[in-house]
Order: C-alpha cells, then sequence, then structure tokens
C-alpha cells in the first residue's frame, strides 16, 4: 500500500540539455556528480538520463521525487544552482514540466512539442494492449481470490513503471518519424 501511495504522490521533471560541440565528456561528468549530489536530497525517487540516437548534443533526463514539493525544493536548491553554474561553456539547460503522458514521446535530440493527441492514443494502445492480455491470461487467473482493491492495484503498479521506463521510451524511438511528422 505504501508503494501505491508514493507512485499516487511523486512528481517528475524532464529536463533536456543541449550539449556544446566537443564537451561531451565534460557533460557526462557533471552529468554523474548532480545525479550523486541529488540522491543525498529527502524523496529522491531515481533519475534516469537518455542521450540521442545519433546525436553527442541533446540529452535528456528524468528526476523523479516522493512529493512535488521535494522535487521543487531540490530543483530551486542554492545546491543544485551551484551545479548549474559549473555548466557554464558545456551545455544549456530547458526545463520541461510534464503534465500528463507527453514526457513518453519527447524526443532527446530535439526541442519540439508533443506529437497529436490521437498519435499519442494510437500508440498507448499498442503499448498497453498487448501487456493487458499478458496479464489477464497470466496474472489475475492466479490472483481471484485476493480482494478487488488489491487485484486492481496490481495492473496500474506493474504497468506504470514498464511503459515509463521500457517500453514507451523504445516505442516512441522506433515510431518517431510517424509521431511526429507534420499532418
Amino acid at each position: 500500500m505504501d508503494a501505491e501511495r508514493t507512485a499516487s504522490k511523486s512528481a517528475t521533471e524532464v529536463i533536456t540539455w543541449q550539449v556544446n560541440p566537443g564537451r561531451r565528456a565534460d557533460f557526462e561528468s557533471w552529468a554523474h556528480g548532480i545525479t550523486t549530489a541529488a540522491t543525498t536530497r529527502q524523496g529522491h525517487l531515481g533519475a534516469a538520463w537518455f542521450r540521442s540516437d545519433g546525436a553527442d548534443t541533446w540529452y535528456q533526463t528524468m528526476i523523479r521525487f516522493t512529493t512535488a514539493d521535494l522535487l521543487t525544493l531540490w530543483m530551486d536548491s542554492d545546491e543544485r544552482a551551484e551545479w548549474i553554474t559549473r555548466l557554464d561553456g558545456i551545455a544549456t539547460e530547458h526545463v520541461f514540466r510534464s503534465t500528463g503522458m507527453e514526457s513518453w514521446f519527447s524526443l532527446p535530440d530535439q526541442v519540439v512539442a508533443a506529437p497529436p493527441k490521437w498519435k499519442m492514443a494510437v500508440v498507448s494502445f499498442a503499448a498497453i494492449w498487448p501487456l493487458s492480455i499478458l496479464f489477464n491470461g497470466l496474472v489475475v487467473p492466479a490472483v481471484l481470490s485476493w480482494p478487488l482493491l488489491l487485484r486492481a492495484s496490481l495492473f496500474p503498479l506493474g504497468l506504470v513503471p514498464l511503459l515509463t521506463f521500457l517500453i514507451m521510451p523504445r516505442l516512441s524511438r522506433v515510431l518517431r518519424h510517424w509521431l511526429y511528422s507534420v499532418d
């Protein structure tokens, strides 16, 4: 139950970094340092870094905290501000506050708007439908005797992290030309 409460309250910040040419190694060293610093903060749940395919100049990070307040404390902290000043001449920060599924569809190699909602719905359906079939075929029969609320919590607790960190980043990368094509 605590994991369910944490998942419902957690906050994510998506940040895109444009790295100056020839400064990739400096940036990666800096990224390791700021990530290590963030792990010491109360409520830190993790950070995932992504480098764009075929481009050394764009990176993206998703940082999660247990609450929006704790995330804001880190983002507005003097310690983080000091880390950001160390980026001078290395990279530029672009903060994207995620309000929904659009963070599943952002491209780290470009700062672009989210794709049309109908395309996000199609890709989300393509990702969720097979997982739903597997879940209903493999997991549901084993937990039929469990109370409804406990049974119902299994699907989102398993599905959301799987979609967010594994399936959607890969699927959106594979389908990026279609997702971001002009209609």
